[in-house]
């Protein structure tokens, strides 16, 4: 056997080697006819090429065969890089938006260089420097905003009729991963997490051991992963940690250079392995929050309630290359506890059209969590307690969309000093009307499916010669249809209140106010809390018996 084994390796060598220089060979041969038709390009073509922009429309139409996340970083977009490592980047600390012909600030960081310097969501912005701002889209004032910390801007801006104008200094802006952690219901906590950049996994068990050195009947614990995209992996692995005990395997990657492959292990003694723990998760949950969640689930720790993610099983690098260039690469499929990789499409397989495809029902495996429950690979975590997802009514979305939401916010705090705190206020029925009375004269249509489907029918009718026939019933519908929907508005409070809420509280008390104030109406948040309160339930879930 051991001879023939040998033979079979003499024999095959050759062609492995021969496959190496064939394939060394394609590169080489390629790598010389892409410089031959860039040489060609700069020397005979009818008009200047701009070398730069030539070369970077080459890399992004190569990178655009692979996987969305490969991605190539010219020196200018540094910050950005920056910004999704370690959650920091140079500029005034706002969020931006665009309103027709200008751009307007949305809100400012709490304790930020624009926080400090007076801006306020609301104002436009009408001047960068020596420079109008008008016409300027979000991304070129971004860009003009943000640059190397100690150097400063000077900002024209516009509020309630008046200008002025605001010197401020740029910082290194750290973002807040956890912007908000509480009690809910007194005996709950609740920790929100946003980004898994450098130092996010200390503040979360930073806020963990707060809420429970602050009550020590704490029920549960409720970490909150919806809408967090991912970010570092070692960062996912130390959260996990805060729940299991050292030494647990939480993730292993693999990938073609074999050395590369890492398994990821708990290193740190826990906070506590028994006290119950949800996880809340959505569509927009990826990558290091499938981690956490996934691994927190396999080893039946904590259950996951929500919708299901997003399926993002890839873990990219950063690699340093000339010129203060990087590019960030795809290196490596992760595998959590059970065995899983939760990677719901397919890049390497794309359909007619370029889309990546989804991994087949035939081609997912069951795997078992640690009590053997039943879970499967190739599409996201599929949460234990699945929630419907929340859609926006067709006035909300209008009335969002076309900023009278946002608008009126700033109307409402140039004439309130104060509001309740972020758990006491709600919009009362004077607020609503005093809102109802400011779209008066406001454009917010919007058109509803049941409306496009009367569309269709009329469309439908006409082409096969029926709408003679039925022109007088349609027209009877949408006359009764268009007069009902004037109620929409109040059909729909609670949501467009909501809203309302939402946007008046982070004028007030910035981000976690937003979040604090939402949290006694979520519906994820209180099946979270009913399943948690519920100790049969929540063993049941878990598989214990």
């Amino acid at each position: 056997m051991k001879r023939l084994s040998l033979s079979l390796l003499t024999i095959l060598l050759p062609f492995a080697l021969m496959a190496q220089e064939d394939k060394g060979f394609e590169i080489s041969k390629n790598l010389e006819i892409f410089s031959n038709v860039y040489k060609n390009l700069h020397q005979y073509y009818v008009d200047d090429v701009d070398p730069g922009k030539t070369m970077r429309a080459a890399i992004d139409a190569m990178l655009e065969s692979m996987d969305p996340y490969t991605n190539y970083y010219p020196e200018s977009e540094m910050e950005d890089v920056k910004l999704q490592l370690m959650g920091k980047y140079g500029g005034i600390g706002a969020y931006i938006q665009q309103q027709g012909k200008w751009v307007y600030v949305s809100e400012p960081y709490e304790n930020s260089p624009a926080d400090r310097a007076g801006l306020k969501a609301g104002d436009r912005i009408v001047s960068i420097g020596s420079e109008s701002a008008e016409g300027k889209t979000v991304s070129d004032i971004s860009s003009a905003l943000r640059g190397q910390a100690g150097t400063s801007i000077t900002i024209g801006l516009e509020r309630n009729g008046k200008r002025f104008e605001r010197t401020i200094v740029r910082e290194e802006i750290q973002m807040k991963d956890v912007p908000y952690y509480g009690y809910v219901q007194n005996d709950y906590g609740y920790v929100k997490l946003n980004e898994f950049t450098r130092g996010s996994a200390s503040d979360v068990r930073s806020a963990v051991q707060d809420l429970m050195q602050g009550n020590k009947k704490l029920k549960g614990i409720i970490l909150d992963l919806r809408g967090n995209g991912g970010g570092l992996m070692n960062e996912a692995v130390d959260i996990v940690n805060i729940f299991m005990p050292k030494g647990q395997l939480v993730v292993e990657t693999k990938g073609k250079v074999a050395s590369k492959n890492l398994k990821s292990f708990t290193n740190r003694e826990p906070l506590s392995t028994d006290i119950p723990v949800a996880v809340i998760i959505d569509s927009y949950s990826a990558s290091a929050s499938e981690i956490v969640s996934g691994s927190l689930q396999d080893f039946d720790r904590a259950i996951i309630v929500g919708e299901r993610s997003y399926g993002k099983g890839l873990v990219q690098n950063i690699l340093p290359m000339p010129y203060n260039t990087q590019m960030k690469i795809t290196v490596s499929k992760y595998y959590i506890p059970s065995g899983r990789c939760i990677q719901a499409l397919d890049y390497a397989h794309r359909d007619t059209n370029g889309r990546a495809t989804k991994v087949p029902d035939s081609l997912k495996t069951a795997f078992k969590t640690r009590n053997g429950r039943t879970v499967y690979d190739g599409f996201g975590i599929e949460p234990d307690v699945e929630m419907e997802p929340q859609y926006m009514s067709g006035i909300a979305a209008s009335l969002y969309a076309k900023h009278h939401i946002f608008n009126y916010a700033t109307q409402f705090v140039s004439t309130h000093d104060t509001i309740l705190p972020p758990s006491q206020f709600t919009i009362t029925d004077e607020i609503f009307s005093d809102f109802v009375r400011y779209l008066s004269d406001k454009d917010y249509s919007y058109s509803t499916i049941t409306e496009r489907i009367l569309d269709e029918l009329r469309k439908t009718a006409k082409e096969e010669n029926y709408l003679d026939a039925i022109k007088e019933q349609l027209d009877a519908m949408e006359q009764g249809f268009r007069k009902d929907k004037e109620k929409d508005i109040y059909r729909y409070r609670a949501e467009i209140s909501e809203m309302l809420g939402a946007e008046i509280l982070t004028r007030y008390y910035y981000e976690r106010g937003r979040i604090e104030g939402s949290l006694t109406t979520d519906p994820d948040v209180k099946r979270a809390i009913e399943v948690l309160s519920d100790t049969k339930e929540y063993k049941k879930l878990l598989g214990q018996k």
